[in-house]
C-alpha cells in the first residue's frame, strides 16, 4: 500500500500542491501537517510511521518534507529498510531504497538537502547581519504594553498564584506574563 506524507512549516503555507502530487502518485492515504521540519516529533508523521508495514511504500513530495537533516533522513530510511518499507521522493526522482544503488542515491541527496538547508541558514544570517549594520533590528515587533494587566500580573505573582493560574485569570500567554514581570522589575 502507498502512503503519502505532506508537510509545510508554517500555518500560512498551503499543502494542496503536495497532496495533489501524492494522490496522483497513487497514495491511498495521505497524512499531512503544518509543523517545522526541525521538530523531532511530528504527530502525523509518527502516526503514519506506526501504520507502515512490510511491503508498504512511503511517498513524499520532496526529501526535505520528511526531515531537515541528513541524520534524520538516514535514520528514518534505515528504520524503513529494516522493516521492509520502501521510500519514494517525487521531486528528487523516484528511486527504490531497497537496492544498494537506491540507498546510495538517497544518501547523496540527503547530504545535498542538508547542505541546502545550511546554505539558506547562512544566507539568512548574513542578511540579518547586513540589516543590523545599517541600523535595522529584525525580529518580531514588540506587542503593546497593557499597564493594567501588568500590574495585575505582578499582584497575582506576589500572592504566590501558580503561573498557570495567572495565565488563566488574565487570559495572556506565558511569554507575555514573563515580559510583564520583567518590565515591572521582578526577577523570575
Amino acid at each position: 500500500m502507498n502512503f503519502g506524507y505532506a508537510r509545510v512549516s508554517t500555518k500560512d503555507q498551503n499543502l494542496d500542491l503536495q497532496i495533489d502530487a501524492l494522490k496522483k502518485a497513487g497514495c491511498s492515504e495521505v497524512f499531512s501537517e503544518k509543523a517545522s521540519g526541525r521538530k523531532e516529533s511530528r504527530p502525523q508523521l509518527d502516526s503514519l510511521i506506526s501504520k507502515l508495514r512490510e511491503g508498504d511504500t512511503l511517498v513524499v513530495y520532496s526529501l526535505d518534507r520528511l526531515g531537515r537533516t541528513s541524520k534524520q533522513l538516514i535514520n528514518l530510511l534505515s528504520d524503513f529498510k529494516e522493516k521492509g518499507i520502501q521510500f519514494k521522493s517525487l521531486q528528487e526522482g523516484i528511486f527504490d531504497t531497497s537496492s544498494a544503488m537506491g540507498e546510495a542515491i538517497f544518501q547523496i541527496i540527503a547530504i545535498l538537502k542538508a547542505m541546502e538547508v545550511q546554505v539558506l541558514s547562512e544566507r539568512t544570517k548574513a542578511g540579518l547581519d547586513a540589516a543590523r549594520a545599517r541600523g535595522r533590528k529584525g525580529g518580531r515587533p514588540k506587542g503593546s504594553y497593557n499597564r493594567t494587566k501588568a500590574a495585575a500580573a505582578v499582584s497575582l505573582y506576589n500572592k504566590k498564584l501558580t503561573i498557570s493560574e495567572i495565565l488563566d485569570t488574565l487570559k495572556i500567554s506565558r511569554s507575555t506574563l514573563y515580559d510583564y514581570l520583567r518590565r515591572e522589575g521582578l526577577k523570575t
